[in-house]
């Protein structure tokens, strides 16, 4: 299959925050045949995500924040998340860290890349790469909070690993990226 897809057109749809994208494409299938397909794909930029951890006192630190979309969608909009944000230029790692900084006021220690991840490559560009990081009182720098220009209101919430962790079966944590760094960060402490 040396040409899997031809794009066809491609129309923007919508840009602010980011770009809504009409693309019509031919794609051929593993039987050779070619089908014409349309769809909308949303970039507003890849991403980075940090988990702070204590690991002394097995801990995690979290963020609280409305989200329009779940509210939308019928959920609860105040979502508990891993820290995150666009890399606005940055390597991942350095935006994990900035993020960190701006939402909780600790500059973490012993970044770690975990993996990136897609979190929903049907319709959305964005690439998240997954950090996990160590925080304690020594990690301190301010009280966070986000940055109130960019529309956050971040609350902070310390909660013990095991008790975030059952907070994902429960349905108190429904963020993609804080399940998917959470049950990491338990397999890692499994090993340990």
């Amino acid at each position: 299959m040396t040409e899997r897809i031809t794009i066809i057109d491609t129309r923007i749809l919508a840009r602010n925050w980011g770009t809504l994208t009409n693309v019509t494409l031919d794609y051929r299938r593993r039987d050779g045949r070619v089908q014409r397909l349309e769809r909308e794909i949303y970039d507003h930029g890849n991403a980075a995500a940090i988990l702070l951890f204590d690991p002394t006192r097995r801990t995690v630190l979290l963020v609280r924040q409305f989200r329009l979309p779940a509210q939308l969608n019928g959920d609860d909009p105040d979502l508990l998340e891993a820290c995150a944000g666009l890399l606005d230029g940055d390597d991942p790692a350095s935006a994990a860290a900035r993020e960190a900084l701006e939402e909780t006021g600790h500059a973490p220690r012993n970044i770690a890349h975990v993996c990136d991840c897609y979190a929903s490559p049907g319709s959305l560009s964005e690439k998240v790469s997954l950090f996990v990081g160590h925080y304690d009182q020594s990690t301190l720098r301010h009280s966070g909070g986000g940055v109130a220009e960019e529309g956050e209101e971040i609350e902070l919430v310390e909660l013990p690993l095991a008790e975030a962790l059952a907070m994902i079966g429960s349905g108190q944590i429904i963020d993609a990226k804080t399940i998917i760094l959470l049950q990491h960060l338990a397999l890692s402490q499994r090993r340990a």
